[in-house]
């Protein structure tokens, strides 16, 4: 292992700051967000094709995502095994040996997703009529998750393959089949929303995901080592891939399930606080996934030095991603406050959808300006949790997770939303609140444990996994 000094900084420039390492996050993270935000670009797509051609429908979609969202977010957490044993592997120079990483991974994608698909589908309607839906409205909701469900195995896969892709370096291949995907979304979408509004939008997203494996499958068999024989895993590879990959599934079920319980709080106070809040929130998934791939990138260099034992590096590495981070959300915020009533009208087709005297556009631009700088806070979270997680910490960002999302935003969102005049801004008040207390507890996390392996080297377990498995 190399000592903790092993890092050196160049100039005056702290080790994080240098150039080098700076465009090196940049071409790595690029892509990356391209390719992630894709998967909220989707969806934005979808809600803007739903608020030209059936507004009214926008909520049967958003909450048809509750039981496959967290299903899906555990499902995510998995493939994380994938990305950090991969990236470890070829930070120490034996990205030839990593096929065994992808088909485990890939296993464990497929039977997962079979088993999302059926879980989705019997508790549907159960859990919708549980949480108090209207029965129109639960039957229109479980009509869209069910189609939703058709495409667990295909997403399911496609993770697997992105993660592996990423990992190896090669995240240019993953966006571009991302955002072929995309355009697939829109041609299906402009075919069959005008015509059967939320059915045709889940019909056009389950379509496009097995669009996205067939070209995943292709990319990572004939341009990575996925198929290639591999050495024999060392002992406890197999482990460390698994809890790693459970860890952050677990951590995903506890943010994406309480933000699609939000969804249905929302739509508890009226289907227009539904419509606004989802298609901001849509909004929000989109900037967050550009975070994601910040994190995604972070990660990658992270495990790559742990791979090659440099405790140095592994600060210096996180640090950089958590000020790049910071600088594009930043951006992101100030370009939202800016361009959020083109925005709401483009969304909402410039019209003034009013069942209950709501007048949705002005609404949606106001939501959009308050919820800008939330999503700093939400990207520092994403960037923090994944730096951890590629140093094998899986559960201090785990407990952050679920003591933010679960244990403050969920109650106070209830509570403010239905109990109190606030209506759907205390949703909003409750959500900003939990972003800022996961994204400062994160990067607080991040940088005790970096500062202290920079100081005194890598835990013993850590290096015994180093020199074993690399």
């Amino acid at each position: 292992m190399a000592s903790p000094s092993s890092s050196k900084s160049g100039g005056r420039l702290p080790a994080w700051a240098r150039p080098k390492d700076m465009l090196d996050l940049t071409r790595l993270a690029v892509p990356v967000a391209i390719s992630r935000a894709s998967f909220m670009l989707m969806s934005l797509t979808d809600a803007v094709l739903l608020g030209r051609y059936a507004p009214g429908e926008l909520p049967y979609v958003l909450n048809g995502w509750l039981p496959i969202g967290v299903l899906f977010g555990f499902g995510m957490g998995l493939m994380i095994g994938v990305q950090v044993l991969t990236a470890e592997l070829n930070g120490a120079g034996k990205g030839d040996e990593t096929g065994r990483i992808f088909r485990r991974g890939m296993v464990v994608a497929l039977v997962y997703g079979m088993f999302a698909t059926v879980a989705c589908i019997v508790i549907a309607r159960p859990l919708l009529d549980l949480i108090g839906f209207d029965p129109a409205l639960a039957a229109a909701t479980t009509d869209c998750t069910h189609i939703l469900a058709y495409g667990a195995i295909a997403h399911m896969g496609g993770l697997a393959c992105q993660s592996y892709l990423e990992a190896l370096r090669k995240p240019n291949i993953a966006t571009a089949i991302n955002m072929a995907a995309v355009g697939v979304n829109l041609v299906f979408g402009l075919i069959l929303v005008p015509e059967h509004g939320a059915i045709g939008v889940v019909w056009a997203t389950t379509g496009s995901r097995w669009f996205l494996l067939v070209c995943f499958l292709v990319a990572v068999v004939f341009l990575t080592p996925a198929l290639k024989k591999s050495p024999k895993a060392p002992a406890g590879e197999f482990k460390r891939q698994n809890m790693v990959g459970i860890g952050t599934g677990v951590a995903n079920v506890a943010e994406w399930g309480s933000f699609n319980l939000t969804f249905a709080i929302a739509t508890l106070v009226s289907l227009d606080s539904g419509t606004v809040y989802g298609l901001t929130v849509q909004m929000m998934g989109v900037a967050f996934m550009i975070y994601v791939g910040m994190g995604t990138a972070t990660s990658v260099r992270v495990a790559e030095r742990f791979g090659r034992g440099d405790a140095v590096g592994v600060r210096e590495a996180s640090r950089l991603g958590v000020v790049a981070s910071t600088l594009l959300g930043l951006i992101l915020a100030t370009a939202l406050i800016l361009l959020r009533d083109p925005i709401a009208v483009t969304w909402l087709n410039g019209s003034e959808v009013a069942s209950e005297g709501a007048h949705l556009v002005p609404q949606l631009s106001l939501m959009l300006a308050a919820v800008a700088f939330v999503t700093l806070f939400d990207g520092l979270q994403a960037v923090g949790s994944m730096a951890l997680r590629a140093q094998g910490v899986v559960w201090i960002p785990t407990v952050i997770h679920v003591g933010s999302y679960v244990f403050v935003m969920l109650p106070l969102c209830w509570w403010l939303a239905l109990h109190t005049s606030y209506g759907v801004w205390g949703v909003i008040i409750g959500i900003s609140i939990a972003s800022i207390v996961a994204g400062v507890g994160q990067v607080l996390a991040l940088e005790i444990r970096t500062t202290r392996i920079a100081r005194f080297g890598l835990p013993k377990d850590a290096q015994a996994s180093v020199v074993v498995g690399h």
